[in-house]
């Protein structure tokens, strides 16, 4: 199977959407309520949201399509952005990796390495400091892929959807110049 990877362009919006819901309610739905899923839908992946996201020169989305074009994953980045929950010394000028998400049938296949070797690497270009991420304290498959590109935790935090608060992890990447 060949991924390609690219950058998100408007068009993509309705498909990115979709996939970015899908991939959130098959990884997490379980865990919260209806009102509190569709809030959290409706904030953070709406049309307006993505293709906001889009056309903001200081966050990056860059999709995996497969052979047919159809986006199965995706990768968001914003530079310049870090946690305020990072103790000090912080990062200068970080990258904040927001959303890492594959389908189900990409799982294992090497298309969020792909992702994330390429959000490393655009990070790096950007002369970032460190890329920071959080994951969800009880999300151990995705703790595994981020410990092996040496992300560690630097701080716990609060992640919310809806009314619910969930334990986060803070991971954090320092970068070294090239």
């Amino acid at each position: 199977m060949s991924i390609v990877l690219r950058p998100a362009t408007p068009d993509d919006v309705a498909e990115l959407v979709g996939v970015g819901r899908q991939t959130f309610i098959d990884a997490f739905a379980h865990l919260y309520s209806p009102d509190d899923l569709a809030k959290f839908l409706d904030d953070w992946r709406s049309p307006e949201r993505i293709a906001a996201n889009i056309s903001d020169p200081d966050t990056r989305i860059t999709v995996a399509t497969d052979a047919n074009g159809a986006i199965v994953a995706y990768c968001m980045t914003v530079f310049g952005k870090g946690f305020d929950e990072r103790p000090e010394p912080r990062p200068a000028h970080p990258a904040f990796l927001s959303q890492l998400y594959c389908l189900g049938s990409e799982t294992g296949r090497g298309t969020g390495a792909a992702l994330i070797e390429d959000c490393l690497a655009e990070a790096r270009r950007r002369d970032c400091d460190a890329v920071q991420l959080s994951v969800w304290a009880e999300n151990y498959g995705a703790q595994r892929f981020y410990a092996r590109y040496d992300f560690r935790k630097v701080a716990d935090i609060d992640f919310w959807v809806g009314d619910h608060r969930d334990d986060e992890f803070l991971l954090e990447l320092p970068l070294t110049a090239a």
